[in-house]
């Protein structure tokens, strides 16, 4: 029996992009071009690419939260694609996200008790005390306190911030959190500490992690499995060790050797 627990087959996705002087001229770009790509429960799977090569795309397509054109996204045996919306409402208790911009991503106007608890409310899990208890221990998990459920966001700094965004998406307990490039927009400091949060928190919860990312560096942290994007297709993919010691495609050998101090990596 297989132990992946996210399976995603032949996904393609197109945009239409405008050009010329009044925008009358048109192109198709294949943003996800026959991607395939397997999560091994309990694994982080790194996808990694340059801006660009559909990294991005894949992360929201695999939620559902942009629609395929083709292609089928298994979870627990079935086709997220061909969920109605009740069915997919349901089903993303156990697949959440953790997005790139802490800034962006939580709403200025709610406290963050209320952005971690929204989840706990739309999916009516628990009454209110319960759901306060709930969020208490998860914002003290996340290395915050219970203090904090009363502050917006604008009062934290950016790795804080961040952190109240994996406790919104943690706090329904789901099976699957995609982390889209979720320390790119912290200081290299605070990226420690956010890359040793997640690992402790996939350990404790048993969390399967897809881990979006340009940073090859951060990839060799976390990940136990790797998918190169080019362009909108898989190019190589592998465990991370082994795409590490031997890259096979060109292009994965141009970006390991672009990474700085890349010896001192591999030491």
């Amino acid at each position: 029996m297989s132990d992946d627990i996210l399976i995603a087959r032949n996904l393609v996705k197109t945009y239409t992009q405008r050009s010329g002087r009044f925008g009358f001229a048109s192109t198709q770009v294949k943003a996800l071009d026959d991607v395939s790509i397997n999560l091994r429960a309990g694994t982080t799977l790194a996808v990694v690419g340059e801006s660009g090569s559909g990294k991005s795309t894949l992360a929201r397509c695999l939620l559902q939260l942009q629609p395929l054109d083709s292609g089928e996204v298994l979870f627990d045996g079935q086709d997220l694609a061909k969920l109605m919306p009740n069915q997919l409402r349901e089903m993303r208790k156990n697949l959440q996200m953790v997005f790139q911009d802490p800034f962006a991503s939580l709403n200025p106007r709610m406290r963050v008790g209320e952005i971690v608890g929204e989840g706990l409310l739309i999916h009516a899990l628990g009454n209110a005390a319960e759901r306060q208890q709930k969020v208490i221990a998860m914002l003290k998990r996340v290395g915050l306190s219970e203090a904090d459920m009363q502050k917006y966001p604008h009062e934290f700094s950016g790795g804080q911030r961040q952190r109240i965004g994996i406790a919104r998406a943690l706090v329904l307990n789901p099976q699957v959190v995609v982390c889209d490039e979720p320390v790119s927009a912290l200081d290299v400091s605070i990226q420690a500490q956010i890359l040793m949060l997640l690992k402790e928190l996939q350990q404790e919860m048993a969390l399967s992690l897809i881990f979006i990312s340009h940073d090859l560096r951060v990839v060799r942290y976390i990940a136990d499995d790797m998918v190169v994007m080019y362009h909108g297709k898989v190019v190589e993919q592998g465990k991370v060790a082994d795409i590490y010691a031997q890259p096979k495609h060109a292009y994965t050998q141009n970006l390991l050797a672009a990474i700085p101090g890349k010896q001192a990596i591999n030491a």
